[in-house]
């Protein structure tokens, strides 16, 4: 579990989190979800550790991540799988060498081990073959696959997804959907996931954490969320037509 203890965090004199507290469970699609410029981006990336919190601190399986030092944070972080929106791959490396990149940077496998490692998951998301190619020869949905898959490499305990499926379209984000929901409930990891799409909030959501205006204003399931009362989470929830039709529908 990652568990977020009264976290704020300023820019300047703005402050941005306000004494944010959540849990994260493990085998669990954990989803932040807001609006524009409400803190969920913030809030993932003091949770992976880019931004440092001004208060509280986080928690991973009872390690206080915050106040670490350098080393300690190391060791966690070699247990962190992160997915950037876009896929965020090297772009003068092939395939396998983007998805060996974590193994090179924090094991001391032999080269014999890294490829086999490489291949298992690059076949785990159904990616045989594409070794050697490199990601401009890539679709869009190829490139967050092999980002899936650098992100796992290392058999995380926890994995970080920013907006997975910015840019896709609604079949193949429905793909990268499933993979994650695979992975997560496979390797019994903690998943976080940042998201605007509220196709993958009512597909995936196991656990839902609405965020506005810095705080922390709801929090439940894909069941629940669609029966709340919150008027800021349903200003953000129906503001799309598939919501709206669901809603009306019940």
């Amino acid at each position: 579990m990652i568990e977020a203890i009264g976290i704020s965090k300023y820019f300047g004199d703005k402050m941005v989190l306000k004494n944010v507290s959540a849990k994260f469970e493990k085998g669990k699609n954990n989803l932040i979800i807001g609006k524009s410029g409400a803190g969920k981006t913030v809030l993932l990336k003091c949770l992976v550790g880019l931004y440092e919190v001004d208060q509280g601190h986080i928690d991973f399986d009872g390690r206080n991540f915050s106040d670490m030092n350098l080393k300690n944070r190391k060791e966690i972080r070699k247990e962190i799988g992160m997915l950037f929106q876009g896929g965020a791959l090297f772009d003068s490396y092939s395939v396998e060498e983007n998805v060996m990149f974590p193994l090179n940077m924090f094991t001391e496998m032999t080269l014999e081990e890294k490829l086999e490692r490489v291949n298992t998951v690059l076949n785990r998301v159904k990616l045989v073959n594409a070794n050697k190619l490199m990601p401009g020869e890539l679709s869009g949905g190829m490139i967050k696959r092999v980002a899936i898959a650098r992100a796992i490499s290392n058999n995380p305990q926890y994995l970080f997804c920013d907006e997975p499926n910015s840019g896709l379209d609604p079949n193949t984000a429905g793909v990268i959907d499933e993979l994650i929901n695979e992975i997560t409930e496979e390797y019994d990891i903690v998943t976080i996931v940042n998201s605007h799409d509220m196709n993958s909030v009512l597909k995936m959501g196991d656990n839902i954490i609405f965020v506005n205006d810095g705080r922390i204003c709801w929090q439940g399931n894909r069941d629940e969320i669609l029966d709340s009362d919150n008027v800021s989470l349903n200003e953000f929830v129906f503001s799309t037509e598939l919501t709206k039709r669901l809603k009306y529908s019940k």
